[in-house]
């Protein structure tokens, strides 16, 4: 009677090992990302108010061209870490590189985008005359290193998949460095202002992803895994990618519905919505770093056709996601009064957030719980019913986001919203992970 509670228990700390050998370096890798656009932001803001404000809106183009194709980093990690749970290590090493070559040709295209276009998409941001030209000249500029910002996201995805989230988690920290010195040595040392600015990160970006080729090239050797482009490979990595890229760019609508109508709600409310959306991406990172670890543990469960593991992995980290949701929500409504005064000193603003941030704590549970199912349907490569449940997401979610300014809700009925937002996906993905539909086991789906 008492072997079966003892063997439970070892479970448990077995799984608790691996989510937390996978998931906090992830998360340090993951803070680490934001950090490059603050030390570009602290560099260029002593530049003067126009280059400040250039900066930002070329930093959000590229951010949002960059976070459209983190499919990228999500697919690579679900089939790797299959392929390795089959025992096949030169094909998981060979089904990375397909991934990497896909981001190359990726990030080809955009730059072949972006570079003739770059004053319009400028101009569509609703740039002044004074911050054009720097938003310009320093999209164009960063223009050059997506591709290597993409190797990044696919290489990430490879070392993930193989179980390893500390290599990139010191690539991150390197880059991240150096990306500060380049900026210090180049905006100021040459004289080069936000053009400076912009060529530091470039040549930090490369310099990751040309460490990341290094260790990933060296694995293929090692393992007799192919480096030449197969077209059959990298044609199902894309088709892999194609429902994820669906379900970030729904949701990605959400976010910009979300702030399009705190514009709407007044002056006071978008500030506050800005300071309430920065918390809550910040959250976001925690309890990705859980979905990140979910990915990688269950598509090796499932591919070495251990199903009944991969339902215990799952299980196991959906009580972390709550707990590390709870601990977080404590966290919010604990820090309030020291956490807003850190960003504004407008009353009104304060007033106006506080509640906001009430919702936000309240809702980490359920987001917790969201996160680590949405890591285990990605690592069980459930991509097109990922797809469909965020775009019934969306369309649930669209007019009651638009309800609000309509009947004269304020910003905390805004976030109500959103909280409305994250328990449609609850049930969705509750749904999917109860129904069993999602357990495919093999090397492929």
């Amino acid at each position: 009677m008492t072997l079966a509670p003892e063997r439970s228990r070892t479970v448990r700390r077995r799984h608790d090992r691996e989510i937390v050998a996978l998931a906090v370096p992830a998360f340090g890798a993951l803070v680490a990302e934001p950090l490059f656009v603050m030390a570009d932001s602290a560099i260029v803001g002593h530049l003067g108010t126009a280059q400040l404000a250039g900066l930002g809106i070329a930093s959000a183009l590229l951010t949002t061209a960059v976070s459209i194709f983190v499919f990228l980093a999500y697919a690579t990690t679900a089939a790797v870490s299959r392929r390795l749970g089959a025992g096949d290590l030169q094909a998981a090493i060979r089904q990375g590189m397909d991934g990497i070559w896909l981001a190359l040709l990726l990030g080809a295209a955009v730059i072949a985008v972006v570079l003739p276009t770059a004053p319009f998409l400028v101009e569509l941001f609703g740039a002044s005359d004074t911050a054009a030209p720097h938003a310009i000249t320093y999209l164009r500029v960063s223009a050059l290193g997506i591709p290597a910002m993409l190797v990044v996201l696919a290489a990430t995805g490879v070392l993930r998949g193989l179980q390893n989230t500390r290599t990139p988690l010191y690539v991150a920290i390197a880059g991240f460095v150096a990306n500060a010195v380049l900026n210090v040595v180049l905006v100021y040392g040459a004289g080069l202002g936000i053009a400076g600015s912009a060529w530091g990160t470039v040549i930090a970006q490369c310099g990751m992803a040309a460490v990341y080729l290094w260790v990933v090239i060296r694995g293929a050797r090692r393992h007799g895994a192919s480096l030449r482009p197969d077209a059959a490979g990298i044609r199902a990595s894309a088709q892999a990618g194609a429902p994820l890229l669906v379900r970030t760019l729904s949701l990605r609508a959400i976010l910009m519905i979300t702030t399009a109508m705190a514009a709407r709600l007044g002056d006071a409310d978008i500030a506050a919505h800005q300071i309430v959306l920065s918390l809550w991406s910040l959250l976001a990172f925690a309890l990705d770093a859980i979905a990140i670890a979910g990915q990688a543990i269950i598509g090796r469960y499932l591919g070495a056709g251990d199903e009944q593991g991969a339902r215990a992995a799952c299980r196991r980290m959906v009580e972390w996601g709550v707990a590390v949701g709870v601990v977080l929500g404590l966290l919010v409504v604990l820090s309030r009064p020291v956490f807003l005064p850190l960003f504004t000193g407008d009353s009104a603003v304060r007033d106006t957030a506080l509640p906001a941030l009430v919702i936000v704590a309240l809702a980490q549970p359920v987001c917790g719980v969201v996160y680590v199912l949405d890591g285990v349907l990605m690592g069980a490569g459930d991509g097109p019913y990922l797809a469909w449940a965020m775009l019934l997401t969306l369309a649930v979610f669209t007019p009651a986001a638009l309800a609000v300014p309509a009947l004269g809700g304020g910003l905390t009925a805004l976030w109500a919203a959103m909280t409305l937002m994250m328990a449609m996906r609850l049930v969705t993905l509750w749904w999917r992970t109860r129904s069993g539909r999602w357990i495919v086991t093999g090397a492929t789906r």
